[in-house]
C-alpha cells in the first residue's frame, strides 16, 4: 500500500513551461503512492505552446497519468472548498506571477481558486516555486508566504546563479515528500538547498 493511499491531492500547474518535463513524473509518483490526483491548470497551461511542448500534449499527459478531467475554470475550482475534497493542494510549478497573486490574496485563476478553497478548510497548501525573480521583487511575496499558516514550500534554491542570480526553483523530485510532511503539519527540511552544483 502506498504512502498516500486514500488521499486526494489537488495538483495545480501554472505556466513555468520549462519545468513541466520535470513535473510529469512526479504526478505519476503521487498516483503510484495511491493518491487520487485532481489536476487544476492555469489559463496559460491551457492556451500556450512553447519550445518545451504544446498545450495539447501537456494536457493529454496530465489526463493520462491522473485519469481525471482537468479543472480549467474558476467556477470548476470553487466547489473544492465546500466539498472538502482535497487533503492537500500543491502548486507545482508555481510561477512568480502566481506566487505574487497568492501572497496578495488575488484569486484570478483556477489554480489560485483551488488554493483559496484549500486554505479556507485549514488544509495544507504546498508551493513549488519556479521564478526568475525569487531573489528580486518576488522575494517579499515569498517571505509573506513563508510566514503564513498552513503554507509549506518544496525545498528550493538558485538554479543558475551565474546567469540568473535572482532565479529560484524548487526540487520537483521532493513534491511527494513535502506533501506528506505538510499533511503532518511540518515543513520538509532543509528548506533552502543548493540546487546549483558548483
Amino acid at each position: 500500500m502506498g504512502k498516500l493511499q486514500g488521499k486526494t491531492i489537488g495538483f495545480g500547474l501554472s505556466g513555468s513551461h520549462c519545468t513541466f518535463e520535470e513535473t510529469m513524473p512526479q504526478i505519476q509518483r503521487f498516483v503510484d503512492e495511491g493518491a487520487r490526483v485532481i489536476p487544476i491548470v492555469s489559463n496559460t497551461v491551457m492556451t500556450t505552446d512553447t519550445r518545451f511542448g504544446t498545450s495539447q500534449s501537456w494536457q493529454q499527459q496530465i489526463k493520462e497519468i491522473t485519469g481525471e478531467e482537468l479543472i480549467t475554470t474558476i467556477p470548476q475550482a470553487e466547489p473544492l472548498g465546500p466539498s472538502k475534497l482535497l487533503d492537500v493542494m500543491l502548486i507545482a510549478p508555481c510561477t512568480g506571477s502566481t506566487t505574487s497573486r497568492l501572497a496578495n490574496a488575488i484569486t484570478d485563476s483556477p489554480v489560485l481558486m483551488a488554493a483559496k478553497a484549500t486554505m479556507r478548510n485549514l488544509r495544507p497548501l504546498v508551493v513549488a516555486i519556479s521564478t526568475n525573480d525569487g531573489l528580486g521583487l518576488n522575494a517579499a511575496n515569498i517571505a509573506k508566504l513563508l510566514a503564513a499558516k498552513n503554507i509549506y514550500f518544496v525545498p528550493f534554491g538558485q538554479d543558475a546563479p551565474d546567469k540568473k542570480p535572482n532565479s529560484l526553483v524548487a526540487r520537483m523530485d521532493l513534491l511527494v515528500e513535502t506533501c506528506i510532511a505538510a499533511m503532518e503539519g511540518r515543513q520538509l527540511q532543509p528548506l533552502l538547498i543548493e540546487r546549483f552544483n558548483y
